[in-house]
């Protein structure tokens, strides 16, 4: 949304008298690292015992109040990036299938460890309408908060949406979340696609990311340079992959 992270909380909950101390002391660890990456100081924190490993930060910062970037604001004509690539739902749930080569976990542990800090630090300087991170409700899901009682639509450009070269591999195998198919589920009614659509493509669509990349709205004429400069900053995966139109009301079109 605009903010610069300055100072943290660690929230975790823990099965301290079933797992070893030192897996908790890795996760705590690994916080701090990107705390440091981020510039942001750590302040203390809550922690619970449980069953279940959960994790986070309560995070807080600074934003002007002229400068917040909220998740609706688009504008017609206006273009859309992406900044990384699709799949890390799938690809986790191929991880927990046990058919996930080394190599391919390496690449998408780091791509989930990699922050969006970078991308937020470019898109300061153009004209950006509109932002969000594509979390747990896919990239369609995202895309439909984005219009949502707006009357605008989007024209999506699925060949040049950044995708996981795996994903498209374990998604034919039917290692889909079902995270995807409740996203699907819940927004259907907004995507318009032809009958002829590539089905595994529509649930990579779908998935939930983890970490995923930043979802930027900005003007034409700013898109290429924007994108450019994203390369220039290391941000390689940033696709323009659609634009804002009022020829339909409220839908997602995929071409």
């Amino acid at each position: 949304m605009g903010g610069i992270p300055k100072t943290a909380m660690n929230i975790v909950a823990y099965p301290i008298m079933k797992m070893d101390r030192e897996i908790l002391g890795e996760i705590l660890a690994g916080g701090v690292e990107k705390l440091k990456e981020a510039r942001t100081v750590l302040l203390g924190g809550h922690s619970v015992e449980d069953d279940e490993i959960k994790y986070g930060l309560s995070v807080t910062g600074f934003v002007h109040p002229n400068k917040i970037l909220a998740n609706q604001g688009l504008r017609v004509g206006d273009s859309l990036i992406l900044t990384k690539p699709l799949g890390v739902g799938i690809i986790n749930t191929a991880v927990k299938g046990g058919l996930a080569n080394a190599q391919t976990v390496k690449e998408v542990t780091e791509l989930m460890a990699t922050l969006n800090q970078d991308a937020a630090s470019v898109m300061q300087s153009f004209s950006v309408s509109a932002c969000t991170d594509v979390t747990g409700f896919g990239l369609l899901g995202h895309l439909a908060e984005m219009i949502s009682g707006s009357g605008l639509s989007i024209s999506v450009d699925s060949a040049a949406v950044p995708i996981i070269p795996e994903a498209v591999e374990f998604a034919a195998m039917g290692f889909v979340p079902a995270g995807a198919h409740n996203n699907r589920k819940y927004r259907q009614d907004m995507v318009e696609s032809g009958g002829d659509f590539d089905p595994i493509l529509r649930d990579i669509l779908y998935d939930p990311q983890t970490s995923g990349g930043l979802l930027i709205g900005c003007s034409e004429k700013d898109a290429l340079p924007l994108q450019q400069r994203l390369h220039e900053a290391g941000v390689h995966h940033s696709r323009i992959i659609g634009h804002v139109t009022d020829k339909i009301k409220e839908k997602i079109v995929l071409g």
